[in-house]
């Protein structure tokens, strides 16, 4: 079984602890925020939609669709008081021509439910029933880390099938898969790269920040990371029209990540993957943190949304 008691779940876990009338002020652009937005698939959840400066209905943008939406814009609302500075960034790229013109999706998680939504299922699957079984019982401090069972395809079909259809009929967006972008961290990485690898045809770029591979708090005895480039194995995306950004840190809860990100990237240039499509970065003296993301997010927003293909 395993059991981690550490100070590193209280980084590891974005936690929506207030009620799902919360709508984050921003400096830059405007939010609008569907309320406990439903879905035959997973929980209801706060979607929020970030328009730049200026949005234009006669105009088409393109679509960031970034998980943990909560943290991305507003510390006030965050049980920690961070934030990534989402709408900053954005604002002062556009600004500046560096980027296309885009809105951001910011899909909240459903608090206890994160982890059975992003941990990417075929992943799992790939475990023995036994590791499967350790997996369920792992826990944070006096928390459960997986609550129910995992349902990351079901996530995925959410994301797809129920809220894409919504934002492209709701705003002047472009549908195609070069204008569709997806972005996490942690488990949001997760999630983030097993959305383009399993809807190559919606999603074609992905930035995924401090990418949680042990899936639990512990590299040792740990079937896990393994799991996940085996599924990597056979579903990364053609690089010919894709490109996936990681990166990761040397503090806190990033010191596991950096030997499985090595792994990770032999499979990156095994597919093909090169500096034209693909980018992994270290951040020395960063932590696990929304404030820390935020100070580098201009990096990834470059990758994904400049104008150099």
């Amino acid at each position: 079984m395993y059991k981690v008691i550490s100070l590193y779940s209280i980084l590891f876990l974005t936690i929506t602890n207030a009620c799902f009338d919360q709508v984050p002020k921003v400096s830059s652009g405007t939010i609008q925020q569907f309320s406990n937005f439903p879905s035959k698939f997973v929980a209801a959840r706060n979607i929020d939609v970030w328009l730049p400066p200026h949005y234009d209905n006669n105009k088409k943008y393109a679509v960031l669709y970034m998980e943990d939406g909560k943290a991305l814009f507003d510390s006030t609302i965050m049980w920690n008081k961070q934030e990534w500075g989402v709408d900053e960034t954005m604002a002062s790229l556009l600004k500046q021509k560096k980027i296309k013109e885009c809105i951001v999706v910011g899909i909240w998680n459903s608090e206890a439910t994160r982890q059975v939504d992003y941990f990417p299922q075929k992943a799992f699957e790939l475990l023995t029933p036994k590791q499967q079984d350790a997996y369920y019982a792992a826990h944070m401090g006096d928390r459960q880390l997986l609550v129910g069972k995992v349902q990351s395809d079901n996530y995925l079909k959410f994301l797809v099938q129920e809220l894409k259809p919504f934002i492209d009929s709701t705003y002047k967006v472009f549908t195609d898969t070069k204008n569709t972008f997806v972005a996490g961290s942690s488990y949001g990485g997760l999630i983030t790269l097993y959305a383009i690898c399993e809807y190559p045809n919606i999603f074609g770029r992905a930035a995924c920040l401090s990418t949680h591979w042990p899936g639990i708090l512990t590299n040792k005895d740990n079937p896990i990371p393994d799991a996940i480039i085996t599924y990597l194995k056979g579903n990364l995306p053609d690089p010919k029209n894709h490109k996936i950004y990681f990166d990761y840190e040397n503090q806190t809860l990033d010191t596991l990540y950096k030997p499985i990100q090595k792994k990770v990237d032999k499979i990156m240039k095994s597919k093909g993957y090169t500096s034209k499509n693909w980018e992994t970065k270290e951040f020395i003296g960063a932590d696990h943190t929304e404030k820390s993301w935020g100070k580098r997010l201009y990096i990834p927003f470059t990758f994904l949304l400049g104008f150099k293909d």
